[in-house]
């Protein structure tokens, strides 16, 4: 069940987001547009309380109620760059609008924004760690929620995995190849 909460919130998210733009550049709505964009967040809530009550009924938790948790958790720390970008795809599509950046490819540049990537995704990680401890602590039965402590090394290694990914890019920055070498 809670796979298929995930799944249906994250296909609403795209649907609502989708939604709320083409209201925003094909209709000009902008005020219904901004009521769209912000129920955004309410699907996370619905995920999460939906969970809980999941877990409070009786049911033993399994990695699927993790996965929620880590849902939010990345939905809350991603989000706003995500409606940003899809923001920027869309007007530029279909409304004239200058085509967005793309992300840079060398240098500093691209270590600067590994590391924000890197950020974004601890916070994720402290969020879903915070999530899992909470509902651990509501449920109030450590045997039924024992699986979701695996979430922990979980989130860690995702965290160091991009810690790794970022400093590689500071320690080795990427660099662009010279015209001289892109004809050998």
């Amino acid at each position: 069940m809670i796979v298929t909460l995930i799944v249906a919130g994250e296909v609403g998210f795209w649907v609502l987001l989708a939604l709320a733009l083409a209201v925003r550049y094909l209709l000009r709505w902008r005020t219904v547009s901004t009521a769209l964009l912000l129920g955004l967040p309410l699907i996370d809530l619905v995920i999460l309380v939906l969970t809980v009550l999941d877990l409070r009924g009786g049911t033993t938790a399994s990695w699927t109620h993790g996965l929620a948790a880590s849902y939010v958790g990345f939905s809350v720390a991603f989000g706003h760059s995500l409606v940003t970008w899809a923001d920027g795809h869309f007007q530029h599509r279909f409304a004239g609008g200058p085509r967005p950046p793309k992300a840079p490819k060398y240098g500093a540049a691209r270590a600067a924004y590994e590391w924000r990537i890197f950020a974004r995704t601890a916070l994720a990680a402290v969020i879903t760690v915070g999530l899992i401890a909470g509902v651990t602590w509501f449920v109030g039965d450590p045997e039924r929620t024992a699986a979701l402590n695996a979430w922990y090394q979980r989130m860690g290694t995702i965290t160091a995995i991009n810690l790794v990914i970022a400093g590689s890019y500071t320690i080795w920055p990427k660099q662009e190849k010279r015209k001289s070498e892109s004809l050998l």
